[in-house]
């Protein structure tokens, strides 16, 4: 049996197909259409996902959409009658594209897949299609499940209960009053874009000091002892704007909202760090009250909170829980695949047989390209490379050119499902190096400074140099750097660190071994890499350590600043071409920069405008 997942209309379109219950392909539709967080329908998504199986649409048995439009609608009118006249501007905006599209989804789904299809239409509510990506591909008979987001239809915060193919709703949080809109609230406010910015808002935490945490709660939530909080509203705009905060906010906190792309002070990092330690506060009792409710040693994580991997850290290091699981397509994405899995095994009454791991297989469920088809796209652009006959030649040499300090764009294998580059589309280098760091973010990615790059490591040696007690795969905890692993500093470097306004100072104090993914908290994202998951990633890491002794390198996603991760082979080498990067690896062709005809300064700063800023 054939069943498509669909997320569409809100935030990252993302399409997803089941068979028989396990799990084929699943792609976010940016990456085909290059717009990036593309809500559109997701065609290009679907379409892959029918050829990567090898069936039409007349083959498909039921498609489930991740939310129910006509709830979410009845919750957007009932929100505007009860602040109207205000919000007319906002409603006005709204209102024709949820009667052009939206609020027919059924029909736009019929229209855009063909004819040909003649199967049934599922509509999981929106916390029922996360729950069910965080439970059903967790490896637990039985866990906890905690979706945290912005708003689904009515919830912003959701308790289940999964065991074996079941998933029941315990409690809900429902709207206005959300945890994940708090944060966006303060991403909004310190400058960063609502609903992409939410990562810069969290790597810049560490270089705060919390000084508003009294603040928060004492004028804009209460916290109670269940992580259930209420809002006072007359802080915030989004019920009846299209800011999220308001003109009280703003005198709250001392003036209007940071302007993007101007000065990072002392301010938006104090209040970064304040609203995530309010974070890491209320996902902790929301965790201890689903432990409470559940009895279960083990939880699941989803919605786009899930992706605050400081807080995920704080979950597992509490003790309450032996195991955490925490979909890698933690936001709407993950909902195509979420409400699929709801079909089959909640609706459809399938049997569910957790397997060892997960059984989301790395999240490696994208597209993949052949040899041939990269030699014939080289040779068409007249790129000089060479080709690696085994994978054992070319893990040998990325390692050589690792060891030797240089920056590689490293393109393998199936890309990968969700926000986080894990191995197939990434970009690595040596996490020893003092300058890497700042090389990748400003010369490579083009993107601030101050933010954090995530570690691989080898699985075996994770416990070596980070504190933390289970496998990472998807790159989704901080965990801290092992105190045998860190750097004492002099008066002048923790100065620097502690107190100096220039992040780009404060940035370069080098703080460990590693100091390339080392944050000024000596914190990281780790990603742990297994052999099974990554057989040549894996192989290029293990034989680093062979040459430097160090089973970790650093890793970020192979895009720059305002585009999604690369999808094909041209993606892949115009990004390569256009930035400082020293080398590219396109499966098992090796191209090397100094051997590409070279382009002018204008050429290159012309091609950087192109790129839109977030």
């Amino acid at each position: 049996m054939n069943i498509l997942g669909i997320s569409a209309y809100y935030h990252d379109s993302a399409a997803a197909l089941i068979v028989d219950g396990k799990i084929i392909a699943a792609s976010q539709e940016e990456r085909f259409t290059r717009i990036k967080h593309d809500y559109n329908f997701p065609i290009e998504a679907i379409k892959f996902c029918l050829d990567e199986a090898g069936i039409s649409e007349k083959d498909i048995d039921y498609i489930a959409f991740y939310d129910k439009p006509l709830l979410k609608f009845d919750r957007i009118i009932e929100t505007y009658l009860a602040f109207a006249p205000q919000g007319f501007t906002s409603f006005a905006k709204a209102i024709p594209l949820w009667l052009k599209q939206k609020i027919n989804i059924r029909k736009e789904i019929k229209k855009n897949i063909g004819k040909s299809f003649q199967g049934k239409i599922i509509f999981p509510e929106h916390h029922e299609s996360h729950a069910a990506s965080a439970f059903y591909p967790s490896p637990f008979d039985e866990a906890a499940i905690v979706t945290i987001d912005g708003v689904g239809e009515w919830a912003t915060v959701s308790i289940a209960h999964g065991k074996d193919n079941k998933i029941k709703i315990l409690k809900e949080l429902h709207f206005p009053h959300s945890l994940g809109l708090l944060y966006s609230a303060f991403t909004y406010y310190t400058g960063f874009r609502v609903n992409s910015g939410e990562y810069k808002l969290m790597g810049l935490a560490p270089y705060g000091k919390p000084t508003f945490v009294d603040k928060i709660k004492e004028h804009l939530l209460d916290i109670k002892e269940d992580g259930s909080i209420w809002l006072d509203m007359s802080y915030f705009n989004y019920c009846q704007g299209l800011t999220m905060t308001s003109e009280k906010f703003h005198d709250l906190f001392g003036g209007p909202a940071r302007l993007s792309e101007s000065d990072i002070t002392e301010k938006e990092m104090d209040l970064a760090k304040s609203i995530q330690v309010v974070t890491e506060e209320v996902m902790l009792k929301m965790a201890k009250h689903a432990s409470e409710l559940t009895n279960c040693k083990n939880i699941c994580l989803a919605g786009g909170v899930a992706l605050n991997c400081v807080g995920n850290g704080k979950i597992l290091s509490s003790g309450e829980y032996d195991k955490l699981w925490i979909q890698p397509a933690a936001g709407d994405a993950g909902g195509a695949l979420g409400c699929a899995l709801f079909t089959w095994h909640q609706l459809l009454k399938n049997d569910r047989v957790p397997e060892e791991g997960d059984s989301q297989r790395g999240s490696l469920l994208g597209p993949k390209y052949s040899n041939d088809e990269i030699r014939t796209f080289l040779d068409s652009v007249d790129a000089k490379y060479t080709f690696t006959r085994t994978d054992d030649e070319l893990t040998e040499q990325v390692a050589d050119l690792i060891s030797k300090e240089n920056v590689i764009g490293w393109f393998k294998g199936r890309a990968e499902f969700g926000p986080r580059a894990l191995g197939a589309r990434s970009i690595i280098g040596d996490a020893r190096s003092e300058k890497m760091q700042t090389v990748m973010n400003l010369k490579i990615k083009y993107r601030e400074s101050f933010r954090p790059f995530a570690p691989c490591v080898l699985e075996e040696d994770v416990k070596e140099y980070f504190d933390i007690d289970q496998e990472s795969p998807y790159m989704l905890l901080v965990a801290p750097v092992a105190e045998s692993k860190r750097k004492k500093q002099t008066e002048e470097e923790t100065y620097i660190m502690n107190n100096d306004p220039d992040l780009i100072k404060r940035v370069n104090v080098p703080r460990s071994e590693i100091p390339a993914i080392t944050h000024i908290d000596y914190s990281a994202r780790v990603q742990t890499v297994d052999k099974k998951r990554h057989k040549a990633y894996y192989d290029v890491i293990k034989k680093v350590k062979g040459k430097t002794g160090c089973p970790v390198i650093i890793n970020t996603s192979f895009n720059i600043r305002g585009e999604p991760i690369v999808h094909s082979p041209e993606n892949a080498f115009k990004c390569f071409l256009n930035t400082e990067m020293d080398a590219l690896v396109l499966e098992n062709f090796i191209l090397l920069k100094t051997e590409q005809a070279e382009r002018s300064e204008a050429e290159l700063e012309e091609y950087k405008k192109s790129f839109k800023l977030d």
